[in-house]
């Protein structure tokens, strides 16, 4: 259910955004937590009653909305970007 080391690494290392990132940038963090997200999203489907899942979830798809505001405000373009590569809004 949870992301394995080995995937978040290799999440980071294709959304870095400069040499040294080594996870803290909000495009990494925003793959990350969208993989969280699609994996909880999965365990919801078979445990609908789950409330405390379901409290993560609502956390995690809000921090991810405002990493993601933040990326829009600073470059409209990269966002765009990021967007389309994860698969997020039609």
């Amino acid at each position: 259910m949870s992301v394995t080391k080995e995937k978040k690494s290799e999440l980071v290392k294709a959304f870095k955004t400069s040499e040294k990132d080594n996870g803290g940038s909000a495009a990494s963090q925003v793959a990350v937590l969208t993989e969280r997200i699609r994996n909880l999203t999965e365990h919801m489907k078979n445990n609908h009653k789950d409330e405390h899942s379901k409290r993560g979830l609502l956390l995690m798809v809000n921090r991810r909305k405002k990493l993601l505001a933040y990326i829009k405000k600073k470059s409209v373009s990269e966002y765009e970007e990021l967007i389309k590569k994860l698969g997020l809004r039609k």
